[in-house]
């Protein structure tokens, strides 16, 4: 549905931040689903488990949130050019599996609850179908200065 041309109209991040390669799905206010597709030319992957590369739990977490700004976006209306989504908590995080180059990491985001700016939602990230983390992502809507 998105392609990363798309992307960059929704989120302010750039390389190496810009984490959300495509969006495959959007039904509505209920749910998106969003692609990473995981290179071993990754600059994080020097530095974390050389010998063993894994992506950062931390990075895996910003991907679910970036998708889950798309979908808020989207959800909302389309895009206001001075606002953006920022991530405000992170709650039940969990980590199921290491996730490694040449990985795909399929992203769902469903709406847990919103209100006003104020957005819950539900992620999951899965490689081959199987779950590799989960977390429930608090964002908020701001004014960029």
């Amino acid at each position: 549905m998105m392609d990363a041309k798309e992307i960059l109209k929704f989120l302010p991040h750039r390389y190496p931040f810009l984490l959300v390669d495509r969006i495959l799905e959007i039904d509505g206010d209920k749910k998106i689903v969003g692609i990473k597709n995981v290179s071993f030319n990754e600059n994080f992957f020097q530095g974390h488990f050389p010998n063993k590369p894994v992506m950062p739990g931390v990075l895996i977490c910003e991907a679910m949130a970036q998708v889950g700004a798309i979908f808020a976006h989207n959800a909302r209306g389309g895009m206001e050019e001075n606002k953006v989504f920022v991530l405000t908590g992170l709650d039940k995080v969990k980590f199921k599996r290491p996730v490694e180059p040449g990985d795909q990491l399929r992203i769902e985001i469903t709406c847990v609850k919103r209100r006003g700016p104020y957005w819950k939602l539900q992620g999951m990230a899965s490689v081959d179908g199987k779950l590799a983390a989960q977390a429930e992502i608090s964002a908020m809507e701001i004014e960029l200065a």
